[in-house]
């Protein structure tokens, strides 16, 4: 045997490979849930803002045409997106929303919110057939009743708990706020 005739190996074990596969597994594991909660409040602060600009643009268009517009809110029941419309009312009446042209809530993840329905975070617009309404007079005061339109996570069980987001109609003047979390429960 000569000396210096080692070899020398380069590269990892198998046992090394499997000891950092463990350790990523464990650290992903520790990470997903917080990367999950993350990614649920953006779509919640998406939703809120958009819902926030929907309902003062109503606002505004009433002001400026002189006519009742409303903004429409509903969960599609086949899709289980979050849609919204606003338009003014027609002068002759009709139904609730009838004018209602439905585009998706923050467009690619719509189907992963949803309209609080119950609890102490419901929402509290106008609501018929699960379509939620706020109206607004020709000198953008509300139109008829407050409240407010609550989102959460399509996927939370219990909609007392965990993040939401929400738009208040507070006055009959047509303030509107946002609120978030448990500034949301109650009317």
């Amino acid at each position: 045997m000569e000396l210096g005739s080692e070899k020398s190996h380069q590269g990892y074990t198998f046992l090394e490979f499997v000891a950092i596969i463990v350790i990523v597994a464990i650290l992903s594991g520790i990470a997903a849930p917080s990367w999950l909660g993350f990614l649920n409040a953006q779509r919640l602060n998406a939703a809120q803002a958009q819902a926030l600009s929907i309902m003062r643009e109503a606002q505004a268009s009433a002001k400026r045409e002189k006519r009742v517009w409303e903004a429409c809110f509903r969960q599609n029941a086949t899709e289980k997106k979050v849609q919204w419309s606003a338009h003014p009312v027609p002068a002759s009446g009709g139904g609730m929303c009838a004018n209602a042209r439905w585009q998706n809530l923050i467009e690619s993840d719509a189907n992963q919110i949803a309209i609080a329905t119950s609890g102490t975070a419901r929402s509290t617009l106008f609501n018929r057939n699960n379509i939620y309404r706020i109206q607004f007079g020709y000198k953008g005061r509300v139109n008829g009743q407050l409240g407010k339109i609550t989102f959460i996570a399509a996927n939370q069980t219990n909609q007392n708990r965990g993040s939401k987001r929400c738009v208040v109609v507070s006055t009959l003047l047509g303030a509107i706020r946002t609120a978030g979390n448990n500034e949301c429960n109650g009317d």
